[in-house]
């Protein structure tokens, strides 16, 4: 069977800001540096869908492993397996 809908789909309350968080996105967030070995929070920026992660690792913390473009590489635990997300750094929160 196949999927309706696409990547965003039922996640209307996932990927919403508050009221007080809507506008323009903070340029120090979306140019963020970060190190290989920083402990990081994926939390997605609704406004800017290019470099999302997939909505079920929503809230989850990883690890930075690396670079590719602008985008960061980060090891995640889901379940007994650990894979590896290529997230932009306005998706990301430094722990």
């Amino acid at each position: 069977m196949q999927r309706v809908g696409g990547f965003r789909r039922k996640t209307r309350r996932k990927l919403t800001k508050s009221v007080r968080q809507k506008g323009k996105v903070s340029l120090t967030k979306f140019f963020q540096r970060l190190k290989d070995g920083d402990k990081v929070y994926l939390v997605a920026e609704p406004s800017i869908q290019g470099g999302m992660y997939f909505p079920r690792f929503h809230g989850k913390s990883g690890v930075i492993d690396g670079m590719q473009g602008k985008n960061y590489f980060v090891k995640i635990k889901d379940g007994n397996k650990l894979k590896k997300l290529i997230v932009h750094p306005v998706h990301l929160k430094k722990a």
